[in-house]
């Protein structure tokens, strides 16, 4: 029997090897904070105030909250015009200073109404649309936001070919009207139900502009628009010439921001947000209580827990990760490349995973699996993979000779959990938590009936037992990957190919610098980037993740798809589907969630890419200076602090008075 460890025993050992390298290795940011010599002994409750250097020599450190930068250092730091070209938006714009429209949370699966006091309303015909705005929102220079900054803001990304939007705008808007201070029509060019879902915030959304300022501006594409002027409840305060680090400042009218009106005064009075150049950097950086908020990976994040007294992760114990995030990862073919092109040799790599033995490859059995193409969280276990069990337990191939095999395997989560405790890990034994933790199901292990389906379309093996193609040549499949090893594309990877290898098919990885590049144009075997474009995060439409298997979006090979993904897989069934769903209001539960399933299901069935598990995230949470944060047990807001969401949850976090 294996000798159960608590938590932190288990992480001691877990991470011995790592955090001796991490301390050993890891130097301090580039421009973080200035050195007081001292090491900072972490304590839970201190019983009386020390004195705390200031971060940055300016901000005091117990009204300070300071969060990592996904996205890194940024390259343009005094340019904040993130309606021309790519911007880094984690910096603090997205997540503090700007309000859009509406907000996804995928943590509640709930719309936020920002901006907007309501949800739009569509005409019968789909050809225009009224959208409700809040009142009493100002701009954070005081002037008062209304329907004519929404109306400028269009009228501007359709004159200008320079904006962000414009193409889209020109496409689609015949006319945009103020009929009021808070109310804004627009009357649309073609019928499209899912307009308003530009101004939806996931990550990246058209956000408004600040009529007063820009229209003062002869060439907004030249415009750095510095320093950035939102709607959000804080200010930009100063930044690192270097793109090091953003701060920002919580306004003193922050009762007229969307954030405020809803939910009340943000608690930290400022927020750092900072670009590290190490995971070790950030290890150490929270050791010493300067970095409330890490984003690690595995290692990382027992490296970090296994030394730290005051830091968490998102769940309380095993896994530990965030697994609410509204990506599903896994495996994608191309069509445009025999044999992916057919269904039989897709099911038998499918079957031919034993995904227990994947998952702990992948990501230390930590992640949610999927049997379908959504990820489980928010709406979609109570829409979606719970109604369809049965569909799944009862669905059959056909393996050949009259022969059919029901592949879904119910049981999944349950090896998973046991195979984890097995390891020593600790954690519920109740339903509930199996279900979040490890999903609903996935499909067998059945290399059996993967070799049935191979032989039946002239596959065979060779002597030594190693798969050859119907030509009789060795049947090799190469599946490209980012170059971080530590992502998800390459955790699915490696595992993939491990578990072919075992099949007995010469499968190796390849990792690509610019993988894009390459899988846009069709030049791959098989690859991850995400096997369906990820959902909302909220709410029940599927419009999102369907649409991209349109056959409208093909294109020849060598030619850039014009599909978010790379599959170039679509069929008239599921063509038929993204039309009526494109017909149907967003808003009507019932009917989206249909026809939502009915492309659910035709996706299990053609299965033209491989859904495996959620995308997850390892968050180190210092509560040394603040508490409260929507972990596992209060997922009160979505976690990240690099998601639009932040803001929305600054609010309830909690000062210690340390």
């Amino acid at each position: 029997m294996s000798k159960k460890l608590n938590r932190r025993d288990f992480l001691k050992v877990a991470a011995t090897g790592l955090a001796g390298a991490v301390l050993a290795s890891c130097k301090p940011a580039a421009t973080p904070t200035p050195e007081t010599g001292e090491v900072i002994e972490a304590t839970p409750t201190p019983k009386a105030q020390q004195e705390v250097a200031a971060v940055l020599g300016t901000f005091p450190r117990r009204e300070t909250l300071i969060a990592r930068q996904l996205t890194g250092r940024v390259g343009s730091p005094d340019n904040f015009n993130l309606w021309v070209g790519w911007k880094w938006q984690d910096r603090g714009i997205q997540n503090l200073a700007d309000e859009p429209l509406w907000s996804v949370d995928f943590a509640t699966g709930n719309i936020i109404n920002g901006l907007a006091e309501g949800d739009p309303t569509y005409s019968s015909d789909f050809l225009s649309i009224t959208v409700p705005l809040r009142k009493g929102v100002a701009w954070n220079d005081g002037e008062p936001f209304t329907a004519a900054d929404v109306v400028y803001t269009v009228e501007t990304l359709m004159k200008y070919d320079g904006l962000n939007g414009h193409t889209f705008f020109v496409d689609n808007v015949e006319t945009v009207t103020a009929l009021d201070d808070h109310t804004v029509k627009f009357t649309l060019k073609k019928p499209n139900s899912r307009f308003h879902t530009t101004f939806l915030d996931r990550w990246g959304c058209t956000r408004i502009m600040p009529k007063h300022i820009f229209e003062k501006e002869e060439d907004p594409v030249q415009f750095p628009f510095n320093p950035y002027v939102g709607c959000g409840p804080y200010k930009l305060h100063s930044y690192d010439p270097q793109g090091f680090w953003t701060a920002w400042e919580r306004r003193e009218d922050w009762d007229k921001s969307p954030t405020g009106i809803m939910y009340g005064m943000p608690q930290p009075k400022y927020i750092i947000i900072q670009a590290f150049d190490t995971e070790g950097a950030q290890i150490l950086a929270q050791l010493q209580h300067q970095l409330d908020v890490a984003e690690l990976s595995a290692d990382g994040l027992k490296a970090l827990l296994a030394q730290s007294k005051t830091s968490r992760a998102y769940q309380p114990t095993f896994p530990f990760v965030v697994n609410n995030d509204p990506c599903i990862t896994g495996i994608v073919f191309n069509h445009a490349r025999p044999p992916f092109d057919n269904l039989d040799v897709r099911w038998a790599l499918v079957l031919a995973i034993d995904i227990v033995e994947y998952m702990s490859i992948a990501v230390d059995s930590t992640g949610t699996v999927s049997a379908i193409h959504v990820p489980h969280l928010g709406p979609y276990p109570k829409l979606y993979h719970r109604p369809m069990q049965d569909w799944l337990k009862s669905f059959t191939i056909d393996v050949g000779n009259g022969e059919t095999f029901a592949p879904y395997d119910p049981d999944v989560p349950k090896r998973i959990a046991e195979y984890a405790r097995s390891r020593g890990y600790i954690f519920p034994d109740t339903p509930e938590f199996i279900e979040n933790a490890f999903g609903l199901g996935w499909y067998k292990y059945a290399p059996d009936v993967a070799e049935k389906l191979l032989v039946k379309n002239g596959f065979k093996r060779d002597k030594d037992g190693k798969w050859l193609k119907p030509d009789g040549t060795p049947w090799k499949i190469t599946y490209s990957c980012g170059t971080i090893l530590t992502n998800h594309d390459a955790r699915n990877a490696q595992a993939a190919v491990q578990q072919w290898k075992k099949f007995g098919i010469d499968a190796s990885v390849l990792t690509i610098e610019n993988l894009d590049a390459l899988t846009s144009i069709g030049d791959f075997d098989v690859e991850t980037v995400w096997p369906a474009r990820e959902p909302w995060g909220a709410g029940p439409d599927l419009y999102r993740t369907l649409d991209d298997w349109n056959s409208a979006y093909l294109k020849p090979v060598g030619e850039r798809t014009a599909s978010a993904y790379h599959s170039r897989w679509s069929s008239p069934e599921m063509d038929d589907v993204i039309k009526r769903l494109r017909e149907t209001d967003p808003f009507d539960t019932e009917k989206v969630v249909a026809i939502g399933t009915e492309g659910l299901k035709i996706a299990v069935k053609y299965m033209p890419t491989v859904p495996t598990y959620g995308y997850i995230g390892f968050v180190g949470w210092d509560e040394y200076y603040w508490t409260n944060w929507p972990g596992s047990e209060n997922p009160y807001c979505a976690p990240y602090t690099h998601w639009p969401n932040f803001k929305y949850f600054t609010p309830f976090l909690k000062p210690t008075g340390a």
